[in-house]
């Protein structure tokens, strides 16, 4: 299956990870950043050597400061200034693999839409506070780039007679609200040096509170004028401050007016840039035009045959099951023992494959089957003779016992051949014991209850492009 190489440089550490087509991290390595951009370029290329597999199709790289996002150029930078030197080319040149380059904080959001608080979400905004202030805005469920660099949010004014930031301008508010500004404050109240955000969050006194007022007050502003502006669904907060800032914006109140403003703090954490940037660089690769299977997965009576009907119902995509070939030669041949009964499975595995091979490029398919009653590298032959260059699992389980009631309570519609009463126990404990193939995107499903059938379907269409 395919994945790419994420990597988040940041102004004290370098993280890459390898990320698979549904955002989850397969490895990661990380290392001390610097100021010096050839040496964080040697260390990145060190690190993305080290996490290097043949399944890597393309390596995506978040950095602080403005991005010309087509050119892949950085205009200008912030801790580690990349300007002038062709950081993508250079790397690209390394690893002969694509390479997909943009603001640090413009990854991060690409993740946060797609796992993490913002997920589901078409219109987002985000604001990483750090050392500075980065920012990133989502629209139509796409990056808003204006002509190269739009979403430099941390230089949104709440001073216009405010100190001299490191843009040239005044007033912006990472000069007030960044880690780096938070320090100054903490400075100036006559606070020890190793106060943190935290600390001012954990007292209630006037001291306290003034330095959180200072801090988080001009964000407070930054955040509505960009409410205004972009009237966006939710607005995120990360970096190593995201979620400190969201609690002491609840202690600074916003002026009631027309405009309201949903506040979340980043889910993914420190994990953020290096997802968003694996998966921009898993989009900027088309898809081999081979076939797609959703295998709909877990051991008999787990539910996963309704779900794979409902899937099918609701996808419009063939749907091809184990028990739907097996059946016609049960009743043909009267039956047969557990024994026969495991020959048929495996003819039918292999005849649902053999079908899917004659399907069209490009064609998705479901099929339904407890895949588990064969060895992995069975599947795997079978995938590659059907052509099928990308999976999507489902995992359907439901608690062990209720596993073993449902399939008593069916007995009287099962023909000869399929094991009997006698099979419970066993059943029991295998769906106790039975995991996921996690051989590709993954989505486990309780089935128990109500399932999140429109959810599962716009994973399904995500993860499979």
């Amino acid at each position: 299956m395919r994945a790419a190489i994420g990597v988040d440089i940041g102004g004290t550490n370098l993280r890459a990870a390898r990320i698979s087509v549904d955002g989850r991290i397969l490895a990661r390595d990380r290392c001390p950043s610097s100021s010096d951009p050839e040496t964080v370029l040697a260390s990145a290329a060190g690190l993305i050597a080290g996490l290097l597999t043949p399944d890597v199709v393309a390596i995506g790289i978040g950095v602080p400061g403005a991005v010309d996002f087509p050119a892949r150029r950085v205009l200008w930078g912030g801790f580690v200034n990349f300007a002038g030197l062709a950081l993508a080319e250079r790397i690209e040149l390394a690893f002969g693999l694509p390479v997909v380059l943009d603001n640090d904080c413009s990854m991060a959001l690409l993740a946060e839409a797609a796992l993490g608080a913002a997920k589901g979400l078409g219109s987002a905004l985000m604001l990483t506070i750090g050392t500075g202030i980065g920012g990133a805005v989502l629209e139509g469920g796409r990056l808003v780039r204006g002509r190269a660099t739009a979403g430099q949010l941390g230089h949104v004014t709440v001073d216009p007679g405010g100190p001299v930031c490191v843009c040239g301008r005044r007033g912006c508010v990472e000069v007030y609200s960044s880690g780096t500004a938070l320090q100054g404050h903490i400075a100036a109240a006559g606070l020890a040096a190793g106060t943190t955000a935290d600390d001012l969050l954990g007292r209630d006194d006037a001291v306290a509170l003034g330095v959180l007022a200072a801090w988080a007050g001009p964000l407070r502003v930054a955040v509505e004028t960009l409410a205004v502006a972009f009237d966006p669904g939710l607005v995120v907060l990360g970096g190593g401050l995201g979620a400190a800032a969201v609690r002491a914006l609840a202690r600074v109140p916003g002026v009631p007016s027309w405009f309201g403003v949903r506040l979340a703090a980043a889910a993914l954490g420190d994990d953020a840039g290096v997802i968003g940037a694996g998966l921009a660089g898993l989009a900027s690769v088309p898809a081999a035009a081979g076939r797609r299977a959703v295998l709909v997965n877990g051991v008999p009576a787990s539910g996963k045959s309704s779900l794979a009907r409902d899937l099918a119902a609701a996808t419009g995509w063939p749907l091809l099951a184990l028990d739907t070939i097996k059946e016609p030669f049960l009743q043909h041949l009267g039956g047969a023992d557990r024994a026969g009964n495991r020959v048929l499975g495996r003819a039918a595995y292999q005849a649902v494959f053999a079908s899917v091979r004659d399907f069209p490029a490009g064609s998705t398919v479901i099929v339904d089957a407890w895949f588990g009653f064969e060895p992995e590298e069975v599947l795997a032959g079978h995938l590659a003779l059907a052509g099928i260059s990308q999976v999507a699992e489902v995992w359907c389980h439901a608690p062990p016992e209720e596993v073993g009631r449902r399939y008593a309570a069916r007995l009287g519609d099962r023909l000869p051949g399929h094991p009997g009463a006698e099979y419970v126990p066993e059943l029991v404990a295998l769906a106790g014991r039975a995991r996921p193939l996690d051989i590709g995107a993954l989505r486990e499903v309780e089935t128990v209850g109500a399932v999140d059938l429109a959810g599962i379907v716009g994973w399904l269409r995500g993860v499979l492009g």
